[in-house]
């Protein structure tokens, strides 16, 4: 279901937003009556996204502590306030503990550490300020399981996991009406996954005869999936709900832990 306008005049920012997820999230908030600022390191990309859904575009780099104070200016300036933030860009890359370079360790939890720390630290006084608002840190079911072959990946999604509940806390015992949950996506047909299932059983998704017949025979989901959940989080709906792992994942995890 769309246009029922559920995050109508929301101004909201969705960091990663020049495809997989961020994307999704951009489309479906738009079509509730958001009003957005999008960001990622692809400029064309990313705004040709934001041409679609009638938002504003900023380049950034997540990781830079200094480009979030621009941002959030940028977007008070243009739209007098802040209501929601959706801390999506990420990185990935297949190593375990015994082939994962410190450079790459340091980079993947710049990008999400850091930028997840310095979004919601930039976001949260202005949210204040406007009476309150919903942040959505996008964690993954890495978090949540043993995945071997991401060792990084699954470090950084899992303390994006507890960094959302320390800010959750935060915000509750300050007052100030600001929720802060985290999205657990589990396979979902994004070029993340894409790259993951060609790198680690050779499978190029895309260039099957149907690939959404073989999407929906592995069981991968669709970004569609994830972004009604940040839907639900970014609007109203979900006034009671702080804290919390929302996972979208069709029972992956609990089916790992069942075998």
């Amino acid at each position: 279901m769309s246009g029922q306008n559920r995050v109508a005049g929301k101004v909201i920012i969705i960091t990663g937003a020049a495809s997989g997820l961020g994307k999704a999230d951009a489309q479906r908030l738009a079509e509730e009556g958001a009003r957005l600022v999008l960001t990622d390191i692809n400029a064309e990309a990313g705004q040709r996204v934001a041409d679609s859904c009638d938002a504003l575009f900023v380049e950034q780099d997540v990781s830079s502590e200094a480009g979030w104070h621009e941002l959030v200016a940028t977007t008070v300036e243009q739209f007098g306030r802040l209501d929601g933030l959706v801390n999506n860009a990420g990185i990935a890359h297949v190593a375990n503990i015994a082939t994962e370079t410190t450079e790459q360790w340091h980079k993947i939890l710049r990008v999400h550490l850091d930028g997840t720390f310095f979004g919601c630290r930039a976001a949260v006084p202005e949210m204040a300020k406007s009476g309150g608002g919903s942040i959505i840190n996008m964690s993954s079911t890495a978090a949540l399981v043993g995945i071997s072959p991401y060792l990084a990946y699954s470090a950084a999604k899992g303390g994006i996991r507890a960094m959302t509940k320390s800010i959750a806390m935060y915000c509750r015992e300050q007052k100030n009406n600001i929720r802060c949950n985290s999205v657990h996506p589990g396979s979902i047909s994004t070029p993340m996954v894409h790259n993951a299932l060609e790198t680690l059983s050779g499978i190029k998704l895309m260039e099957q005869d149907d690939p959404e017949a073989a999407r929906k025979a592995m069981g991968i989901g669709e970004p569609l999936d994830v972004a009604n959940m940040v839907l639900f989080l970014a609007s109203d709906e979900s006034k009671h709900i702080n804290g919390a792992e929302l996972v979208v994942d069709n029972g992956d995890t609990i089916g790992q832990s069942a075998r």
